[in-house]
């Protein structure tokens, strides 16, 4: 028995599995590297050779995995980093002028740090690193005294936030990741019919009293989609042939574009698959394609020479196949609407063409097409639940 229990309590050490797909880890240990070097590099650069600086203290390499792997973390951000290692270099240095024994001097640089941290906004765990270097960082750290805090320390955050901010903005990553103040607007209820607010998970954070690594706008925009995954799985048995709409209006490669205008006004839609002989997918056209796409020089030389040669609206000779998208999401017929919901509120989808076994187009699913769909099953569900009651 005790045995077992020891196993069960062994057992919760076992570590949560990793959700962070492959492309993101390895995007993330080529920033560290980049980020990394490039600090050292600068330090390399600024000091010299034979500056009596360390040219990378080790608290960096901390902070090169949150600014790199994890930067959505609000211990991760441009005021956490440079804040919380200014501040914390500041009470190391003061502590270790101040008290002579290196371990009460180190424990008081830690803590005082911390609360100076929470005080000031800048909670940054490598920062606790870079205390205890202060205070315990030998001769060579000792004589810079507060000269620690500006070399290496502000010179070798500044280098790896400044190679973070370039590097995540090259890999079209988002950060800084700053909080944006809740919209003051109505609060919208879930699907659920639940009417969570930001402010709602902003009072629950605030009673918790206790600092949660997770910024309350990821908070609340995962809340949201896991409503929204949970009310799209109640209605599994629905796919996308129940909530297509058919026959779809779509036109060949080489319709003109005032024809394609035409049909968009005539039908009242917004967007035209474009399909081959053999009614494959291999475009889709928009009414923000028709307004917005741009004439090349010769393009508007064929179109002017059009016009004089053969006597007919250069607008006219447009085809769709100059203007439309070519990479096109497809679903079959037999997905589950469950999958429609992360292309519509994440990847941006307005308009998804349906495809056959064959891969002919048979549909095309819009975002009110989706609604239309789950409401008509919640109806049906309603009054299947009615039924036995009567």
């Amino acid at each position: 028995m005790t045995r077992s229990l020891f196993f069960q309590w062994l057992a919760r050490f076992y570590p949560a599995a990793m959700n962070v797909k492959w492309p993101e880890r390895m995007r993330s240990a080529l920033g560290a590297l980049i980020g990394i070097a490039f600090t050292g590099g600068s330090m390399h650069l600024l000091l010299g050779p034979a500056a009596n600086i360390p040219l990378l203290v080790a608290p960096m390499g901390a902070s090169a995995v949150l600014l790199f792997a994890v930067p959505a973390s609000p211990l991760a951000q441009p005021w956490s980093i440079i804040g919380g290692n200014l501040v914390a270099a500041t009470v190391g240095v003061t502590c270790a002028m101040l008290i002579s024994d290196p371990v009460a001097a180190a424990a008081l640089a830690v803590g005082v740090s911390i609360a100076a941290m929470f005080a000031l906004r800048c909670v940054h765990p490598p920062s606790g690193a870079v205390a205890l270097t202060a205070a315990i960082g030998g001769p060579a750290i000792h004589a810079l005294g507060y000269r620690f805090v500006l070399e290496p320390i502000l010179i070798q955050s500044a280098a790896l936030l400044g190679a973070a901010l370039v590097y995540h903005a090259v890999t079209g990553h988002r950060y800084p990741h700053a909080s944006r103040a809740a919209p003051a607007a109505a609060p919208q209820a879930t699907p659920s019919g639940n009417g969570v607010t930001r402010a709602d998970l902003e009072a629950v954070l605030n009673r918790r009293g206790e600092l949660l690594d997770i910024d309350p706008e990821d908070l609340e925009a995962l809340f949201r989609e896991t409503q929204l995954q949970a009310y799209a799985r109640t209605f599994s048995e629905l796919s996308c042939r129940d909530v297509m709409s058919s026959p779809v209006v779509s036109i060949a490669p080489d319709t003109t574009l005032r024809a394609a205008a035409e049909l968009l006004q005539r039908h009242a839609i917004k967007a035209l698959p474009v399909v081959d002989r053999r009614q494959h997918v291999v475009g889709i056209v928009t009414r923000a394609d028709l307004a917005n796409k741009p004439k090349s020089a010769d393009l508007r030389l064929m179109e002017a020479l059009s016009a004089r040669l053969f006597k007919r609206d250069a607008a006219r000779g447009r085809l769709a196949s100059t203007v439309m998208t070519t990479h096109v999401r497809t679903v079959a017929t037999s997905t589950p609407i469950v999958e429609l919901v992360p292309l519509f509120a994440d990847d941006g989808h307005h308009h998804i063409p349906v495809i056959d076994s064959h891969d002919r187009l048979v549909g095309i699913i819009t975002q009110s097409d989706l609604i239309a769909g789950l409401y008509r099953q919640t109806q049906m569900q309603a009054q299947a639940q009615q039924r036995p009651a009567a």
